[in-house]
């Protein structure tokens, strides 16, 4: 028997939502003391998901991506990032793994210690890695890419960058799922907001959709740490809405959800001079995180959200919590 929550409430989708399992369910929640007295702040910490090279929240999308990939009978992913990308890094590990290739179309970022080591990491993983630069010479190369990847006469399974497509997005209205069953086990209170970063915009809305799914009324606040793809609340509760149409067109039976814009709060305040980019904010976050909750958060995403987390709490942005971060950065 599968052992995906979805699986287990929809049994229908066993079969036309194939799931690979990569990492080990559910992952640990605790409180976090010591960052803020303004609100009881919880972190659920993805960042030990994963059974291969990489952690974090790309492995929860890559769970329903790869299946779906081998059901199209594609032998090649090819997809775009940062040039410190994080979720290129995972796909083509897991995809590896599993028998895929992987090809990658790498936008400039700002260089730092964090995206040397991962650029090494990206050498290192046997994908195929292709210098664009800027999105819009991406753009301009999409169809040469596809042609050079062609494997076995079929064309490259195609994915935006994060992964955040309908089935991606499957990763985190599961991990939503999971959170559910860790409250209602008394792991932890149900939190009034989920605080996660928002790079491509599929963890927060699966998020969104998932815990509307399993009953809970906390609310989603995602942390805008990307400048290069259009990412605000109608955004997100569009991609929510498409994976809610995926589910029910693969067989779920759910009454409709229809999540809205103003369901969500999506803030940029955090972003800085752009993606990659550091700032003040958040370097003091990852300072108090590590000294105060033991906690390691990185520049590119999870710092700014925790930032943003603690300015929103200090401010009374987040009533009286509990609030819960969402720890997505997974280093092996």
């Amino acid at each position: 028997m599968s052992r995906a929550l979805l699986h287990r409430r929809f049994t229908s989708l066993a079969h036309s939502l194939p799931h690979l399992p990569l990492g080990k369910a559910p992952t640990p929640v605790r409180e976090l003391t010591g960052l803020t007295a303004a609100v009881p702040v919880w972190c659920k910490d993805e960042s030990v998901y994963g059974s291969g090279g990489w952690g974090g929240n790309k492995v929860r999308k890559l769970e329903w991506i790869l299946p779906d990939m081998r059901r199209k009978g594609a032998g090649t992913l090819l997809t775009v990032g940062g040039l410190g990308t994080n979720w290129g890094l995972a796909a083509a590990l897991y995809g590896q793994d599993q028998g895929f290739s992987t090809a990658i179309a790498l936008i400039d970022q700002p260089i730092d210690d964090h995206v040397r080591a991962q650029l090494v990491r990206l050498r290192r993983s046997g994908a195929t890695l292709h210098y664009t630069r800027t999105k819009r010479r991406t753009i301009a190369a999409a169809p040469w890419l596809f042609l050079r990847h062609i494997s076995g006469g079929t064309l490259p399974y195609f994915l935006p960058a994060g992964g955040s497509s309908p089935v991606g997005t499957l990763g985190y209205v599961e991990a939503a799922l999971e959170l559910a069953e860790q409250v209602a086990s008394g792991e932890l209170p149900e939190p009034s907001h989920v605080v996660t970063a928002v790079g491509s915009g599929g963890t927060a809305a699966g998020l969104a959709l998932g815990l509307r799914l399993a009953g809970l009324q906390s609310r989603v606040v995602g942390v805008v740490v990307n400048d290069t793809l259009r990412l605000n609340a109608a955004t997100v509760a569009a991609l929510a809405g498409r994976t809610e149409r995926l589910l029910l067109e693969r067989g779920a039976d759910f009454p409709p959800i229809g999540l809205s814009a103003d369901q969500v709060t999506i803030v940029r305040e955090w972003l800085g001079p752009g993606y990659g980019h550091a700032t003040r904010e958040a370097e003091q976050a990852r300072s108090v995180a590590a000294t105060n909750a033991s906690l390691e958060v990185e520049p590119v995403y999870t710092a700014k959200a925790l930032a943003a987390l603690l300015a929103m709490a200090s401010g009374g942005l987040l009533d009286s919590g509990p609030v819960l971060f969402l720890n997505t950065y997974g280093p092996r």
